[in-house]
C-alpha cells in the first residue's frame, strides 16, 4: 500500500466522515463474512439432507444482502461527501497559496501545468481518498481475522493462505519505487502537454498571424506521443502488479480448496467445516482483490502528489510578516529612499539608488525610455518583490510593516495587460467593489471614458463580455480596467501604460476625467506617451535605474535631456501617425 504523506494530509478537514465511510465498508465486510457462514450451513444442511433450516438459513442469505445493499449505499454517500470535502478544502488551499505567490515565475509555473494540478490532480486525490484509503485500512484488518476463523477450523489451511495473502498483499511492494517514477514521469509529461494546450489556445491569434499553426499542431503531436510512451511504461508497470496480485489470490484459492477437500476426504472435518474453508478462503482475498481495484482509480492523486506539495509549500517572494493595516483613512504619502533591486539571475540592477516622494493626494508620473525601471518601482510599492537595499514607506511607516493583504487592497491599479473574466459588464466592475451601486458603476465608467459606449451595447452594462473581453476592443477593455480602478475607491490609484491601447486624442480626455476622479488620491502613473503626464503635479524622470531629474513638464523640458529627447521621441511619433 502506497500512503503519501502529502495525500494523507489533504484528509484532515474530512477524517471523521473518512473514519465513517471506513467503519461501514468494515461492515459491508462483514456482511460478506456472514454470507459465507450461512451459506456454508445452508449447503452442508443441503448435503446432509437436512432441508427443514434452509428456509431460515436462505432467509438470513437475503437479509445479509439486503443490509449490504443499504450500507454499501451509505457508505458510498459518506465517502463522495469526504472525498468533495477534501477536494474543496484542497483547491481553496492552493488557491490561498498562488494568491499569497503572486504572479507565477519561471518555466516550472506555466499556466497550463498549475491548472492541471488544481483540476486534475485534485480529482485524483478525491479518488484516492475517498475509495482507496478506506479500503486500505479494511483490508489491513480483515485477512488476518478471516485467516483466524480459517485456523479455527482447518489450521493446515493457514498453510495455503498465509504465504498467499502475504505475496498479494507485499510483492507489489518491490515495484513501487519503479511505480512511483514511472507516475512521475507520466503527471510530468501530462503537465506539459496540459501547458502546451492552453498556451495554444489562448495564442492561437499570434499563431495564425505566424503562419505556425502546423509547426504548433506538429509540437503538440510530439508532447501527445511523450504522454502515450509515459502511459504504455506506467501500465507495464502496473500490469505486472496487477498479475502478481491475481496470481496469488487465484494460487492461493485453489489451494485453500485442495486442503479443504483433502481434509474433508481424510476425515478431519465434517461438511460444514468443509463449506466454511472453501467460502471463507475467498473472503481472505475480497478485500484485496478490491483494494488493487481501487488503488487504480485512486493512482492519479498519487502522481499528482508531488506536484501538489510543491505547490502547497512553494514559498511567496517576499514573507508576509507585516502586522500594520495599511488601511488607514486618506491618501498616504510614498516615498522611495535609496531603493536598489537586482531581478534573479540577472546581473545588472534594475533600480540602482532611487530616491523620490509621491505626496498625498497628488500625481506622480514616472517616465523614462524602455528598461529604465519604471514598473519595477510599482512592483517593489506592490510588494511582488522586496527591494535589495533602501525602503519603500507610507506615511513614514516601512511598507513590509504592513500586512499583504492590506496593502494590496489599499493599492488599485490598472496595468497595461488587463484581464476581463466571462461575465457581464457589471460583474467584472464589482469585482473591485461587490458592493457597488448601479449609479457608482455609471460614475466610475464616465470617468474612465467608456459609459457612453457601455450604454449603446443591447444589454448595456448587463453585456457579457467573453473570455478574456474578447468581444471589446483593446481600448475598451483598459477603460473598464479604469472604471474598475476607480470603483475600488484605494486611496493609492497606479497607472502603469494604463491608457497605451486608447488612442492620443481619447487618451488626454480620459487622463484628465481620471485626474478629477482621482483628487484625494494618491496617483503613480508610469506612460511612454508623455501627452498623459504632463499635467502630473511631480514627474520622475528614470534612466538606467536611476532618477536623472524630477520637476514638472516645463521645468523638465529645459533641465533634463533624457526628458528632452522622450519629449522630441513622441513629437516624432505623433507627425508620423
Amino acid at each position: 500500500m502506497m500512503l503519501h504523506p502529502e495525500l494523507l494530509r489533504a484528509t484532515r478537514p474530512a477524517r471523521r466522515t473518512l473514519l465513517a465511510a471506513t467503519a461501514l465498508l468494515a461492515a459491508v465486510t462483514a456482511t460478506h463474512l456472514a454470507q459465507a457462514v450461512l451459506l456454508a450451513f445452508a449447503l452442508s444442511a443441503l448435503a446432509r439432507g437436512a432441508t427443514a433450516d434452509l428456509p431460515a438459513l436462505l432467509a438470513a442469505v437475503l437479509a445479509a444482502v439486503a443490509a449490504r445493499a443499504l450500507l454499501t449505499r451509505r457508505q458510498r454517500t459518506l465517502a463522495a461527501r469526504a472525498g468533495a470535502t477534501v477536494r474543496t478544502a484542497l483547491r481553496d488551499a492552493l488557491l490561498r497559496r498562488l494568491g499569497d505567490l503572486g504572479p507565477l515565475r519561471g518555466t516550472g509555473d506555466r499556466a497550463g501545468a498549475v491548472r492541471a494540478t488544481l483540476v486534475d490532480g485534485v480529482e485524483g486525490v478525491d479518488a484516492y481518498v475517498s475509495r482507496y484509503l478506506p479500503q486500505a485500512l479494511v483490508t489491513c484488518a480483515a485477512p488476518p481475522l478471516l485467516l483466524a476463523a480459517v485456523a479455527a477450523v482447518e489450521p493446515r489451511a493457514l498453510l495455503a493462505l498465509a504465504p498467499a495473502l502475504l505475496l498479494a498483499l507485499f510483492a507489489p511492494r518491490w515495484w513501487d519505487r519503479l511505480l512511483a517514477r514511472r507516475g512521475q514521469e507520466h503527471w510530468g509529461t501530462y503537465e506539459a502537454l496540459s501547458a502546451d494546450y492552453l498556451e495554444a489556445l489562448q495564442g492561437m491569434p499570434a499563431l495564425r498571424a505566424a503562419g505556425a499553426v502546423a509547426r504548433t499542431r506538429a509540437r503538440l503531436e510530439d508532447r501527445s506521443a511523450r504522454l502515450h510512451r509515459a502511459t504504455v511504461a506506467k501500465l507495464r508497470v502496473s500490469l505486472v502488479d496487477t498479475g502478481i496480485t491475481d496470481l496469488a489470490v487465484q494460487g492461493g484459492t485453489v489451494a485453500a480448496a485442495l486442503v479443504a477437500c483433502a481434509s474433508a476426504a481424510s476425515g478431519r472435518t465434517t461438511a460444514t467445516g468443509t463449506y466454511l474453508v472453501l467460502l471463507l478462503a475467498s473472503e481472505c482475498f475480497r478485500p484485496v482483490r478490491d483494494l488493487s481495484r481501487e488503488w487504480h482509480a485512486g493512482y492519479l492523486g498519487v502522481s499528482a502528489a508531488d506536484g501538489l506539495a510543491e505547490l502547497r509549500t512553494a514559498r511567496p517572494a517576499v514573507p508576509d510578516t507585516g502586522t500594520v493595516a495599511a488601511d488607514r483613512p486618506g491618501a498616504p504619502r510614498i516615498r522611495f529612499e535609496d531603493v536598489r533591486f537586482t531581478y534573479p539571475d540577472t546581473a545588472r540592477p534594475a533600480v540602482d539608488g532611487v530616491t523620490f516622494t509621491a505626496d498625498a493626494g497628488r500625481t506622480t508620473a514616472i517616465v523614462g525610455p524602455s528598461g529604465a525601471g519604471k514598473s519595477t518601482l510599482l512592483a517593489l510599492l506592490l510588494r511582488q518583490w522586496d527591494p535589495d537595499g533602501g525602503r519603500v514607506t507610507l506615511d513614514g511607516v516601512d511598507h513590509t510593516a504592513h500586512t499583504l493583504e492590506s496593502l494590496r487592497r489599499g493599492v488599485a491599479v490598472v496595468s497595461q495587460d488587463t484581464y476581463l473574466f466571462h461575465a457581464t459588464i457589471a460583474d467584472n466592475l464589482r469585482l473591485a467593489r461587490p458592493g457597488a451601486t448601479d449609479d457608482e458603476l455609471r460614475r466610475a465608467a464616465r470617468a474612465a471614458g467608456i459609459h457612453d459606449e457601455i450604454a449603446a451595447l443591447p444589454d448595456g452594462y448587463a453585456t457579457r463580455v467573453g473570455e478574456r473581453g474578447t468581444t471589446l476592443s483593446g481600448g475598451q477593455r483598459q477603460r473598464l480596467a479604469l472604471a474598475r480602478a476607480l470603483l475600488a475607491d484605494a486611496p493609492v490609484l497606479v497607472l502603469d501604460e494604463a491608457t497605451s491601447a486608447v488612442d492620443e486624442r481619447r487618451e488626454a480626455q480620459i487622463v484628465r476625467a481620471l485626474l478629477r476622479a482621482a483628487r484625494g488620491r494618491t496617483c503613480l502613473v508610469v506612460a511612454h506617451r508623455l501627452a498623459s503626464v504632463r499635467d502630473a503635479d511631480r514627474i520622475v524622470v528614470l534612466d538606467g535605474g536611476r532618477v536623472d531629474a524630477i520637476g514638472t513638464h516645463a521645468t523638465l523640458t529645459a533641465q533634463s535631456g533624457v526628458y528632452a529627447r522622450l519629449v522630441a521621441a513622441g513629437h516624432t511619433q505623433e507627425e508620423a501617425a
